[in-house]
């Protein structure tokens, strides 16, 4: 399931820390990422596997993988798009944009556009509270500000970049 590549990835990792088992255990979330470049997620055969590698317990790896929102636990789509419903975004539309989201996806929170290209999460505070409402596209682009016509625009212009491939 896990290529000798993607071991060999976890070496380089594992290499950045003391040789001991503390020191494996640091490369925990590196691991996980890479599982997910490689998978598109990290299942709960793909944590054992990490688990072994590091010298930990299967529950301390998934422990990591479900408190941290840029794992995903199971497979997305194309453009997974975490809306911040965290207080600052709260008071200032978060649910809101979360909700347009929904009727423009014809989604709810958690679920998958039949055609796979969306994925849409909440998820806690992004860090950029003066910018509210916010949301992160594919756990690398931020989105500021996010009224109603923003939200369209932005899934409009997905969609299209969808659509070529």
């Amino acid at each position: 399931m896990i290529s000798d590549a993607t071991k060999a990835r976890f070496a380089k990792e594992v290499a950045k820390y003391p040789d001991n088992d503390a020191g494996r255990q640091s490369a925990v979330m590196a691991c996980l990422s890479i599982v997910q470049q490689e998978l598109g997620h990290v299942s709960t055969d793909s944590e054992k596997v990490i688990a072994d590698y590091l010298h930990m317990a299967p529950m301390a790896v998934h422990e990591v993988t479900t408190f941290y929102n840029m794992y995903n636990q199971k497979p997305v789509g194309k453009f997974k798009l975490n809306v911040c419903t965290n207080l600052p975004c709260q008071l200032r539309n978060g649910q809101h944009a979360l909700h347009h989201l929904e009727k423009k996806l014809g989604i709810h929170m958690g679920e998958t556009t039949p055609d796979g290209l969306f994925t849409l999460q909440q998820s806690e505070c992004l860090g950029a509270c003066a910018d509210s409402p916010v949301m992160l596209v594919n756990d690398r682009h931020m989105c500021s500000f996010m009224s109603d016509d923003k939200l369209d625009q932005l899934v409009d212009a997905l969609r299209a970049e969808g659509a070529q491939g």
